[in-house]
């Protein structure tokens, strides 16, 4: 019964990664949410030096990986990367060479699932992924 439920799982993801310097520390954070709002896991991590839109893309696949793993068929991703967003909705080409392989791996995960839809959102509605990113970032 438990597994049937998990089989048919919808998931609300909010990601978001955050640089210092652009490339610099970067850290993702990200939250995974059942369709009723109850939380289900949250990311809040350093990632290293990166770029911010290497940082989003990060966030984004940390987060399907754990979405999968929870048995999620069915993700919603919510970025307030727009120049992310686009790339994997297919309306920006992905020029740069550094987020090519990160493109990639979100559409592998992508094909893992029954539904995948992710839109761009503005800041303010990004705040919990925000501050787990930024979080992250200040631990020393």
């Amino acid at each position: 019964e438990s597994t049937k439920k998990m089989k048919m799982k919808r998931v609300v993801i909010y990601a978001d990664g955050a640089s210092l310097g652009n490339p610099g520390p970067s850290a993702i954070g990200a939250t995974i949410k059942d369709e009723q709002g109850k939380l289900l896991a949250r990311i809040s991590q350093r990632i290293g030096r990166a770029t911010n839109n290497q940082a989003e893309y990060r966030a984004i696949i940390a987060a399907l990986e754990k979405a999968i793993n929870l048995g999620a068929k069915h993700v919603k991703v919510n970025s307030d990367s727009e120049l992310v967003v686009r790339q994997i909705n297919g309306k920006y080409r992905v020029k740069k060479a550094t987020l090519k392989p990160l493109y990639q791996e979100v559409k592998k995960l992508q094909s893992l699932l029954e539904s995948f839809t992710i839109t761009h959102i503005s800041r303010w509605q990004n705040t919990e992924a925000d501050n787990l990113a930024n979080k992250a970032l200040k631990i020393v």
